[in-house]
């Protein structure tokens, strides 16, 4: 536990955070920022570029460092507390948004997929793609 910007705070290393219940003590995922390029590429691409230079690992063979907390003092580390952790499932999710920000192919492929098609349909989504001439000449329900 410590007290950062007068405020006590409770550190908890490698586990679940979210919104609305989960805990917030300032870790953050480089996964997570990596793997929401094709949704915000202008935010994005600088803050991938300043992980880098944060020496979180990026030239690593195995990429960036699972978590990271700026607010957490460590001494010797100019950029706080970093896990000396990295993990094989964080990777997935980067390297397919990596390939949807620069060709689309893996939306693409979710799009000509009749099995996921009809079981977005039938877990009640529509519109938006799902809804599109582009399918109309599909057999998918």
């Amino acid at each position: 536990t410590r007290t950062v910007a007068g405020v006590r705070r409770k550190f908890h290393g490698y586990r679940a955070r979210g919104v609305p219940d989960g805990p917030d003590d300032g870790t953050l995922a480089p996964w997570g920022v990596v793997a929401s390029l094709p949704f915000a590429p202008d935010i994005v691409l600088p803050t991938i570029e300043s992980m880098w230079r944060m020496r979180l690992g990026g030239a690593h063979p195995y990429g960036f460092r699972e978590t990271f907390n700026a607010t957490y003092a460590v001494r010797g580390s100019a950029h706080g507390w970093v896990s000396p952790n990295f993990c094989g499932l964080e990777e997935g999710p980067m390297v397919v948004m990596i390939e949807n920000h620069r060709s689309g192919l893996v939306w693409q492929l979710l799009r000509e997929c009749a099995p996921i098609i009809r079981g977005l349909r039938v877990a009640g989504f529509g519109g938006g793609w799902l809804g599109g001439e582009v399918f109309a000449a599909q057999s998918v329900p």
